[in-house]
């Protein structure tokens, strides 16, 4: 179990109902990913490459039990209840919010990502942020999508920047994130 003075924005060890529920523009965005169809792989299109986003998003928020941030870690005096986990890769890649803004909202707090072989970054400064970045291309050689450019618009219009801004800004504002996660792995 985490240290709470540790950690003092923590919830505790039963999350509600609401605790686990996705921000609206965040279950837009889940709708949109849910209804993308996979590329088929054993036809060579050119047209589909790039156009599917590799990104699973979740109905809502993992619980800290299911992020079992304690074995990523290998440190079981963690619990990831600092995270908000709302999806991963089809590799296992995890992205999620970092509670690190105490008494800010959830949609106000900085998006990490956790890669399968161990590489942690922030990715987005915020939910407004996130939303740009998977309207632009999510992740490698993803393509612009219209339907997530929408819901980008309607819910963060002022904030359209390229995904290596987002990521600048974001890694600028919170430089030790790697650094703090790899504190924590024994």
């Amino acid at each position: 179990m985490a240290n709470s003075k540790l950690f003092p924005w923590q919830a505790g060890p039963k999350e509600t109902s609401k605790e686990l529920t996705l921000p609206a523009a965040l279950t837009e965005l889940t709708q949109v990913l849910y209804a993308q169809e996979p590329p088929d792989d054993d036809v060579d299109n050119p047209d589909e490459e790039g156009a599917y986003i590799d990104f699973e998003p979740y109905e809502r928020f993992m619980t800290p039990d299911e992020f079992a941030f304690d074995l990523w870690t290998g440190n079981d005096e963690v619990d990831g209840s600092e995270f908000r986990i709302f999806g991963s890769t089809g590799a296992g890649d995890k992205l999620g919010f970092w509670l690190v803004r105490s008494g800010s909202p959830v949609d106000e707090q900085p998006v990490v990502y956790f890669g399968s072989d161990g590489d942690p970054s922030v990715i987005a400064r915020d939910l407004g942020d996130l939303l740009w970045y998977f309207a632009n291309g999510f992740l490698y050689d993803a393509q612009p999508n219209e339907a997530l450019r929408l819901i980008a618009e309607r819910h963060a219009p002022e904030r359209r920047r390229s995904n290596e801004e987002i990521k600048a800004a974001a890694e600028a504002e919170f430089p030790g994130f790697p650094g703090y996660i790899r504190s924590l792995c024994r």
